[in-house]
């Protein structure tokens, strides 16, 4: 197993200032950090994967859609801007060295119609996505595709939907991953959720019920570590939790209170509550 920490935690943007982060975390025993793509700058990207190379991390990268670039919009023009943002952004991850392009950049985040997902929208997302997955082939990235709860999405808010989705896609770079929060808010039956996604989960956000440090709260993590290790996942654990700085997708998270005491406290704590629940099970 190998254990990742979303750079969310202390900002959205890449800069300097965050440049340290990186040593940290590999002292404090991560193999990888996601990074945020919310900006096109290869530039910018190609250096940073210089600075993990040094720090000796592995990385995969976050990004998100929103209404102007929405891949199911009705509207083709958006549903256009939307696979060449999916496709800059798997840009980025080239220029980064990221193996995986995670988030629910199959939609858009925070965008509704007040009902679920129309068979014309699930298939307008569907060919989006078979597009951004050819393209990610040529850039040897997979993609990790979110389901979210009902709050902040409406095409895919189950592991249930994710798998359909996928086998709709019908691409071997398409795939999904799981996010434990989520499904603490969606999913009636953990078991039965990973084990929906057993034949295309690539990714595993660690995140509690409140978005505070993994292991404080309610997440369901007994079934959810005892099942990952019944359908045989080995891959990364990524520790999700959000900062108060991040203006790009505050919106969208609904962080205004802090929920650790310090974002070492929760990446240390953290990352000491996965490795001992994998210790117990994989072996």
């Amino acid at each position: 197993m190998r254990y990742g920490l979303n750079l969310l935690l202390w900002t959205d943007t890449l800069n300097e200032e965050a440049r340290p982060l990186l040593d940290e975390i590999k002292q404090l025993g991560f193999d990888a950090v996601e990074v945020p793509v919310f900006e096109i700058d290869l530039g910018k990207y190609v250096r940073w994967g210089k600075y993990l190379d040094e720090a000796g991390l592995a990385r995969t990268a976050v990004t998100i859609r929103g209404a102007d670039d929405n891949p199911m919009s009705a509207d083709a023009g958006i549903r256009r801007k939307g696979i060449d943002a999916n496709k800059a952004a798997l840009d980025c991850c080239q220029a980064v060295g990221a193996e995986a392009l995670v988030g629910p950049y199959h939609s858009a985040i925070g965008c509704f119609s007040g009902a679920g997902p129309t068979p014309d929208e699930w298939k307008w997302a569907a060919e989006s996505m078979r597009q951004v997955a050819e393209y990610a082939q040529q850039c040897d990235v997979t993609l990790a595709l979110e389901y979210l709860n009902r709050f902040e999405c409406y095409l895919l808010n189950t592991a249930a939907d994710g798998a359909r989705f996928c086998r709709e896609v019908g691409h071997p770079r398409c795939k999904m991953m799981y996010d434990t929060f989520h499904s603490h808010i969606e999913e009636k039956n953990t078991p039965a959720a990973l084990r929906a996604l057993k034949d295309c989960l690539v990714h595993v956000h660690i995140s509690e019920n409140d978005r505070s440090t993994p292991g404080r709260g309610n997440v369901r993590w007994n079934e959810t570590f005892d099942t990952l290790k019944e359908i045989g996942y080995d891959n990364l654990l990524v520790i999700e939790a959000f900062g108060l700085a991040l203006e790009r997708i505050l919106p969208a998270t609904k962080i205004w209170r802090r929920m650790y005491e310090s974002e070492r406290q929760l990446a240390g704590d953290g990352l000491s509550f996965m490795k001992g629940e994998v210790a117990k099970r994989w072996k």
